[in-house]
């Protein structure tokens, strides 16, 4: 069954969300919270590709108006990208680790208020739904090879092209 790229894209919304309560809930087990930042670093890796490489420049070509918004969802990447590769290797036992993460967290739930609240509804109504299918496709295809470790030469390039777009 094929699915639009906002169903997707709010399904990897869920899916963070959820490992972000868990890590809220994990209290002093320091394996438990290294294990699930290394869940979360992974699924926002995957998704922040996807989004750069697919759906933004998919955006700013159908609905110019936009360009603002998309502008400012790739510096947001930006920032997730470069707390994720400072997490990536850091122990959980590091005094700044709880607090990079919980600073991941803030930054990854704005975003994604933002994106949810205002900017997919924008799309929404922009696109034709055979259009928003037709991303939705692209991002199945293209996820079981999108990089997990935001080090991997392509996650650094998603990252870069953020910067630069």
């Amino acid at each position: 069954m094929s699915s639009d790229a906002i169903v997707l894209l709010k399904a990897d919304h869920k899916t963070v969300k959820g490992l972000f309560r868990q890590f809220e809930r994990a209290g002093e087990d320091e394996g438990l919270k290294k294990e699930l930042v290394t869940q979360i670093i992974e699924e926002l890796t995957v998704h922040t590709f996807l989004e750069n490489t697919i759906v933004y420049p998919a955006v700013r070509k159908a609905l110019p108006d936009l360009e603002d918004d998309v502008l400012e969802s790739y510096e947001e990447h930006h920032v997730a990208d470069v707390l994720c590769l400072e997490l990536v290797d850091m122990a959980p036992g590091n005094d700044h680790f709880d607090a990079k993460t919980t600073v991941l967290m803030e930054n990854v739930r704005h975003h994604i208020d933002e994106e949810e609240q205002d900017w997919f509804p924008k799309v929404r109504k922009g696109m034709p739904r055979k259009d928003l299918l037709a991303l939705g496709e692209q991002l199945q295809a293209a996820r079981p090879s999108a990089p997990r470790d935001p080090r991997e030469p392509e996650a650094v390039r998603s990252a870069h092209k953020a910067v630069t777009a």
